[in-house]
């Protein structure tokens, strides 16, 4: 076992490769880090200070190629950054902005709020939830398409009632937009 430095901990150098690993959906895990997402993780860790300081890029550049941040995932960027595995785990759940699961290709995300939902925000979540066919909150569609979440606040209250696709900002939307807006995704 190494110490490693940045944690005080230890790092089971047990993990010297992720390829074998398996997502908790039975999968095998492809490494991300080989090619050039490997040089542009070089690239990041000369910008910052400690290996540390390049772990919520790292856990993006995971969600975004895999759509989100499995066990192995986790594993794989505690490896390459010399952090435990339970650190790395911490941080995933801590933050809501990282996927714990598959989730649908696009993931969406409404404002329920009180001021939100005094404008409507609960007509919307029930507008996305029947025109996606999720059913409930927190369930991909069966085609894979579509997520939808409540989030407690997007920091819009002046344009009730805001939501997120993916990493699109939409003001204002009304059950009655529901529909135009998922026409036009792809």
């Amino acid at each position: 076992m190494a110490m490693s430095k940045e944690m005080g901990g230890t790092h089971a150098e047990s993990h010297d490769t992720h390829g074998g690993a398996e997502h908790a959906h039975g999968e095998p895990h492809e490494p991300v880090f080989v090619g050039e997402r490997r040089k542009q993780l070089d690239e990041l860790l000369t910008r910052y200070p400690t290996k540390m300081a390049v772990l919520l890029p790292a856990l993006w550049m995971v969600q975004e190629d895999r759509g989100w941040v499995s066990e192995a995932g986790m594993a794989e960027v505690a490896e390459v950054l010399s952090l435990t595995p339970a650190y790395v785990k911490g941080v995933v759940t801590f933050y809501t902005m990282y996927h714990q699961h598959p989730v649908g290709k696009h993931f969406i995300q409404v404002c329920t709020t009180s001021p939100c939902n005094v404008c409507g925000a609960e007509d919307v979540v029930h507008a996305f939830l029947e025109h996606t066919k999720c059913g409930e909150l927190g369930v991909t569609s069966e085609d894979g398409k579509f997520t939808v979440i409540e989030v407690e606040c997007l920091g819009a209250c002046g344009f009730a009632t805001p939501v997120m696709i993916n990493s699109d900002f939409i003001e204002s939307v009304t059950p009655e937009k529901v529909p135009d807006l998922l026409s036009k995704l792809t």
